[in-house]
């Protein structure tokens, strides 16, 4: 099988390549410039602005692929020749959207891929819904083979999957408490990303997903604290201390997180994976979070130069202590 990746060098669309070359697919990569991660090995680069639908068509110069994979479409004039250019040139077109196109918050949980899609504000999730509406338009109304994909929030050994960062690691060990969002039992999902490479590549191909979209996430359910908690296991940090404050109040103190706050992470998520398990029969996550937050932890620790402390946020959580 042939596979076209628009872009997909970055953290989750350079697991899904390998993973993809591991089972025996033929995968080229179109990006602009160098990959911001090696490619693995035995994938093809193509150079070409993807958003540049007149550079992309002579870069693939009339190539045709068994599936094509749009990891780096934002806003809709993104995307808004690509029905033009692939159909008929690939049996399926994959959209990479995100689960926080699902309003907030959440008439009903679990969220299924029919829940309700909203957002107004959060201008990511905003232009995304946008994307998804423009190529829908195209499957109902010309025949456009696609299929949606949604991750949620997908890290690696390079990602601490919280909005404090190492910031958080490196007050956790000097004994000094983390503020955390809310009462901290809001619900959270996250997903190793070698876990949302194996749901994703059966996807690719794959007729009975022409005109869905799939939500692929591990389905792994926790609360913020326990996120917190987990990284400080994984950190040597045995009793950590966590501190809740108002995602409002943090938002005073942190201006550049109140948009990500309100519109998301404050909000529990809960997800119903029916469809990704019917999609891909067999599909379960392998890598915990507590194994992947040591593998966050030895990655960082293995190299010093990654301890890098914001030092405004740092004294912000001063300031919601009380301590400043």
């Amino acid at each position: 099988m042939k596979v076209l990746f628009l872009g997909g060098a970055g953290m989750i669309g350079s697991a899904a390549a390998a993973e993809a070359v591991r089972r025996g697919i033929e995968v080229t990569v179109v990006t602009r410039g160098e990959p911001r991660r090696p490619l693995a090995p035995g994938v093809r680069r193509l150079a070409a602005d993807v958003r540049d639908t007149t550079a992309l068509r002579e870069a693939l110069g009339g190539e045709e692929f068994d599936a094509v994979v749009n990891w780096v479409g934002f806003t809709p004039d993104d995307v808004r020749g690509h029905p033009e250019l692939f159909t008929g040139a690939t049996g399926q077109y994959v959209f990479i959207s995100t689960c926080s196109v699902f309003g907030r918050p959440v008439p009903n949980l679990p969220i299924t891929e029919s829940s309700p899609r909203r957002q107004p504000v959060f201008g990511y999730a905003r232009d995304k819904v946008a994307c998804e509406v423009l190529l829908e338009d195209r499957y109902r109304s010309a025949d456009f083979p696609l299929t949606i994909v949604r991750p949620f929030h997908t890290y690696d050994r390079t990602v601490i999957p919280s909005l404090a960062g190492w910031t958080a690691i490196d007050r956790m060990r000097r004994g000094r408490p983390v503020v955390v969002h809310g009462d901290g039992t809001s619900l959270w999902s996250l997903t190793h990303s070698s876990d949302f490479a194996r749901a994703f590549v059966p996807l690719l191909g794959n007729g009975h997903a022409l005109g869905e979209s799939v939500n692929v996430l591990s389905g792994d359910i926790l609360t913020w604290d326990q996120i917190h908690l987990t990284l400080a296991a994984a950190a040597g940090v045995r009793s950590p201390v966590l501190r809740h404050r108002s995602s409002e109040s943090i938002a005073e103190e942190v201006p550049g997180w109140g948009e990500v706050l309100e519109h998301d992470f404050r909000h529990s998520m809960l997800f119903d994976t029916s469809k990704l398990r019917a999609l891909v029969p067999g599909f379960a996550p392998e890598v915990s979070f507590s194994e992947g937050a040591r593998e966050v932890l030895a990655h960082y620790d293995a190299d010093p130069a990654l301890h890098v402390v914001n030092a405004a946020l740092d004294s912000a959580m001063d300031r919601l202590l009380g301590e400043a």
